[in-house]
């Protein structure tokens, strides 16, 4: 049973957290940050919103330009449930999960700005009809999205080598990084396998603005000039960084917010 929102005084410049039923009625939390125009920020695999979006600073830089940052937690992340069924791991359930979520915030019109994983449930949830005004795709390539199965199996064997992967390793920062979330493996491996690619048809219904936003050093999901190159509307951006570090920069707060308060 999902949480209750919480109670009291909700001032825009504080972070404030509420809970709202997801498919099947998983809790799904939402922080907010800021007063002004809503944008949804989606976070990526393993983490959460609190690190890719709060810890360094990039929620502050879009609610000091003037939005209200609405950060959401995917299931098996932050302080959303992890449930391990495998019934609850219906096909793109993160999508399913946003199509209860978000018309349940009541936002009107509103942006949305994902990273990796986020950036391709923001680009299944626009296919699926969601029309956010502008889009923000951060640390993704066209190659993440049409062709996600090889990253995908590079998670699954990551999982598999859990507590196996010595330092060299091609999967041991990743892994490291999971267990420093803290994120559930069996949860995880369940949500993963829910995870489908996108095909290259449903790129032409991003017919709205776009910023596709990728670190110098990033080819973890393929090329982001090429993803660029095939939507409609988009302007290219790069930032300092490889796809675990750029996030950690102003420039990826700095761009998001120039780009959405242009």
């Amino acid at each position: 049973m999902a949480r209750h929102p919480a109670q009291g005084r909700r001032m825009s410049d504080e972070l404030r957290t509420d809970f709202l039923p997801g498919h099947g009625g998983a809790a799904i939390a939402v922080h907010r940050l800021g007063a002004g125009a809503p944008v949804v920020m989606l976070h990526g695999l393993g983490s959460s919103a609190q690190i890719n979006w709060i810890r360094y600073g990039t929620a502050r830089r879009i609610a000091d330009a003037g939005f209200e940052a609405i950060m959401i937690d995917q299931r098996v992340h932050g302080r959303s449930d992890a449930p391990q069924q495998a019934s609850d791991y219906p096909p793109d359930v993160l999508a399913l999960d946003m199509e209860a979520v978000i018309p349940a915030l009541g936002l009107g019109a509103f942006d949305l700005a994902g990273y990796s994983m986020g950036a391709r449930l923001s680009v299944a949830l626009v296919h699926r009809g969601l029309a956010p005004r502008r889009l923000v795709l951060g640390g993704m390539g066209l190659e993440g999205l049409t062709d996600w199965l090889p990253r995908r199996q590079f998670f699954l064997d990551a999982l598999a080598r859990f507590d196996m992967s010595k330092p060299g390793d091609a999967d041991y920062l990743s892994i490291q990084f999971l267990k420093t979330t803290k994120v559930d493996p069996v949860a995880l491996e369940r949500l993963l396998l829910s995870m489908r690619d996108i095909g290259h048809a449903a790129l032409a219904d991003l017919t709205m603005p776009t910023l596709v936003l990728c670190g110098v050093d990033d080819s973890d999901n393929g090329s982001a000039d090429a993803l660029a190159a095939a939507l409609p509307h988009a302007e290219r951006a790069s930032i300092p960084g490889n796809h675990m570090s750029c996030i950690t920069k102003p420039e990826f707060g700095a761009a998001i917010a120039d780009y959405l308060a242009a």
